[in-house]
């Protein structure tokens, strides 16, 4: 393995601001056993509920305010953690912006967090993960557009296709317009814990 193999080239946000810092999850793991770091959760409850890393706090994306993130201290620093690293990178792009000197990321997120089989939180009867409200909602609507073009009038298949084109635009943006409306549904929303 080559050292370029080895260091993955940074996100355009990192290139943009190098006070933007990801950490691997045996760091996380060793800050979070000596106590010695606060974890954020960018998550939305509904994912936050599903499955957490012990001792998060959420603080989701959709509704993020730097003014309400505990002050990241070098004895205790704020750690921001998503699924995969985007959001958490997104959420720490605005702790910048607000005025912090750095932000630091979990490098994978929590998928890196679970496939370096660490431990997790669940909570009973949590609503299903919001990827797939978004794969149930995106399918029943691809679904619905093709029977209702072969049976009904064949308009109806731009139903289809508007989805398509819609997981197409979300794979590339990495931004899911359907994601951030199921978010906002009354059964993701207002999760306590």
């Amino acid at each position: 393995m080559t050292a370029a193999q080895q260091s993955p080239t940074p996100s355009a946000q990192q290139e943009r601001d190098p006070r933007l810092k990801e950490i691997d999850t045996l760091t996380l793991k060793q800050w979070l056993d000596q106590g010695r770091v606060q974890l954020i959760d960018v998550r939305e409850p509904g994912e936050y509920a599903d499955e957490r890393i012990p001792g998060a706090i959420n603080m989701p994306l959709s509704s993020f305010d730097p003014a309400r993130v505990p002050a990241s201290t070098p004895e205790k620093p704020v750690v921001l953690q998503c699924r995969m690293g985007s959001r958490s990178i997104r959420a720490g792009c605005q702790l910048l912006e607000y005025g912090w000197p750095e932000a630091m990321s979990l490098k994978g997120g929590i998928e890196a967090w679970k496939a370096a089989k660490l431990p997790t939180t669940r909570t009973r009867n949590a609503p299903i993960s919001l990827m797939r409200q978004v794969q149930i909602a995106a399918g029943s609507l691809v679904v619905a557009g093709t029977l209702l073009g072969a049976f009904v009038h064949p308009a109806w298949l731009l139903l289809s296709g508007f989805v398509g084109a819609g997981l197409v635009f979300a794979g590339i943006t990495n931004t899911c317009g359907l994601a951030l409306l199921l978010a906002r549904m009354p059964w993701n929303r207002g999760q306590t814990l």
